[in-house]
């Protein structure tokens, strides 16, 4: 039984993982740290679900290894784990449906446990999805809420042309809601004062300031691999020894997707041919 007023939170990472690194799994100490503090929230799960391979971007290895490396990473977590529906669908999924999935799966879940009161929460899920349209921030008292948990470089994406659909923003900003974690090289205040989307949902969206500075990438960490170079301590040691076991990073790893366009610019623009804006994309 939750404490009165506390709402559990299930926080979900969307992103390549291409490798993943000891910073995604930081993000989520952050994030609950951050949420619990408040006295509001009561973290009660972390999600990380990769993406698939259909998403075409350059240097993306496959989602088979990209998962049994997440699912070594958090061998060690009471709390995270490795969802690998994402990473499984033929052709690449849009975070907005991710985001919508795991909260479908979240209630029914809920459900399983509360069946005998299954026509009152149908009615309520539907008055809370009419408020939607009102802008209103989901809450379910009875089970969990869902929020996608990015860095700020994911929310200064959604400024990018062609990227993202504004129907999807809103959906994860103001049905769901975000936790952004900071870095050094981004103000994700000044973005979201920039954006009339994001200013709208402004309520529904918890930034985190990362005092310990941690700027590792997983762009960073390929670029070391390639050269030789030692990533212990920036990834875990049993993803270390699987990427040394499968030689999984290398020159010609990080050609691969490279004269094919990003999966969502294909889809909303048609494009067909090599587009420099893939490059710009987050890199989670």
């Amino acid at each position: 039984m939750e404490a009165h007023g506390v709402t559990p939170v299930v926080l979900l990472a969307c992103g390549s993982f291409n490798p993943v690194t000891n910073m995604h799994l930081r993000m989520f100490e952050l994030a609950r740290d951050h949420l619990e503090d408040t006295g509001q929230y009561r973290v009660v799960k972390g999600i990380i679900s990769p993406v698939g391979d259909g998403y075409k971007k350059k240097g993306l290895i496959e989602a088979c290894h990209r998962l049994e490396m997440a699912r070594l990473a958090t061998e060690s977590s009471a709390w995270i784990a490795v969802d690998s529906w994402e990473s499984l669908q033929p052709e690449w999924v849009e975070t907005a449906k991710v985001v919508r999935h795991h909260f479908e799966k979240l209630t029914a879940e809920q459900e399983s446990f509360d069946d005998t009161d299954t026509v009152k929460y149908t009615k309520k899920r539907r008055i809370e999805e009419n408020c939607f349209e009102a802008s209103s921030h989901q809450k379910r008292r009875d089970g969990p809420q869902l929020l996608l948990l990015c860095g700020a470089d994911v929310l200064e994406s959604f400024g990018i042309p062609n990227l993202w659909k504004q129907e999807d923003i809103a959906e994860i900003v103001g049905r769901y809601g975000l936790v952004c974690i900071t870095r050094s090289s981004n103000d994700p205040h000044k973005f979201i004062h920039q954006s009339d989307m994001l200013w709208k949902y402004r309520r529904n969206i918890h930034v985190v300031h990362e005092w310990v500075t941690n700027d590792i990438s997983a762009t960073h960490v390929r670029r070391a691999l390639r050269r030789g170079r030692s990533v212990r301590y920036l990834l875990s040691d049993a993803v270390v020894r699987y990427i040394q076991q499968y030689d999984l990073y290398s020159v010609e790893s990080e050609q691969k997707n490279a004269n094919v366009v990003l999966a969502p610019l294909q889809r909303y623009t048609g494009a067909s041919k090599e587009v420099t804006a893939a490059a710009a994309t987050p890199d989670a």
